[in-house]
């Protein structure tokens, strides 16, 4: 019969040993000096969607009640220059990437074994 408290206590030492390697490629990767790669490292994580924040000023805009309605003039091409850029500007990160990737190689997979 298994211990349950020995697979608990190796069930820990592996999260342990995974948190442990996860720290020391952090620490490697603040190591870098180099601003540019810095940047270049966030830009990865969290890319910035300024279509989607064009689209939240223009509505803004066009609910604001003015008298003159200037901002009703202004918030609606400001919401169809933000679709625009939300269809023409990548903002896809490593995990969208990774996902994607995942996802052909799944179709790929799926393709061989009908094929085969």
């Amino acid at each position: 019969m298994v211990d349950p408290l020995k697979e608990r206590l190796e069930k820990l030492r592996k999260i342990k040993d995974s948190a442990h390697r996860r720290a020391d490629l952090y620490t490697d990767i603040a190591k870098m000096d180099d601003k540019h790669t810095a940047r270049s490292l966030g830009a990865l994580q969290k890319a910035s969607a300024p279509g989607k924040k064009l689209q939240k000023i223009g509505f803004l805009m066009l609910w604001v009640p003015e008298p003159t309605g200037v901002t009703c003039a202004v918030g609606g091409p400001m919401i169809v220059a933000g679709r625009y850029l939300e269809k023409k500007y990548n903002s896809a990160t490593i995990h969208d990437i990774g996902h994607q990737t995942k996802n052909t190689m799944s179709s790929l997979h799926d393709f061989k074994n009908s094929v085969m």
